[in-house]
């Protein structure tokens, strides 16, 4: 068990591809997100054992339910594009589809760099999504849409033919509604 040398968390293998974090200033809560091909779970270190167990089975089975095949490929292809276009220089975290996402066609969370894509992209052809997926992962070091981003996110394959398709799309072709020409992500400069 690894601890933050503070004593306010400690950290130990629940099960094969799942870490348990147990944090004192956590109360009640427990929640779990995946991180590559492993899940953390966050709960309370005062947790009684019988309801810690029953607690964190429900949240990694919500976690597992909620990752489709789509998304494990979808995650793959993260992390060939990194190391193929990007110098392995974005840290990948959970990469997945959403049907929720109306405005922008990715985005990119810096908190654990998970990056959701909007499943209108899964009809698109594969240079679009690794285009969507190269902009999101250069998120996860550069978080502003600045030149040196620029530089780097243009490294996608055929990015300006991508480009093109998402402005197609955008202006009444199914697109994301208020997507700004250009932009990967439906932003004009915005978060990504």
């Amino acid at each position: 068990m690894k601890e933050d040398g503070m004593g306010r968390w400690s950290v130990r293998e629940y099960a094969p591809g799942v870490e348990l974090r147990l944090s004192t200033r956590r109360r009640r809560s427990v929640a779990a997100r995946r991180e590559g091909d492993r899940i953390i779970v966050m709960a309370p270190a005062d947790m009684g054992e019988d309801e810690l167990r029953e607690a964190v089975d429900g949240v990694v089975a919500t976690v597992r339910r909620r990752t489709t095949v789509g998304d494990i490929d979808l995650e793959a292809r993260a992390r060939f594009l990194n190391d193929t276009y990007l110098e392995s220089r974005a840290t990948v975290g959970s990469v997945r589809w959403v049907s929720t996402m109306t405005t922008r066609w990715g985005s990119c969370s810096t908190r654990d760099n998970s990056i959701r894509l909007s499943d209108r992209l899964r009809a698109a052809p594969q240079y679009v999504v690794d285009q969507v997926l190269i902009h999101e992962l250069v998120h996860t070091w550069i978080p502003d849409h600045g030149a040196e981003f620029r530089r780097w996110a243009s490294r996608a394959p055929r990015y300006e033919r991508a480009q093109g398709y998402l402005e197609a799309l955008s202006h009444g072709h199914g697109g994301a509604p208020g997507s700004a020409p250009g932009s990967a992500d439906g932003t004009a400069g915005g978060e990504g």
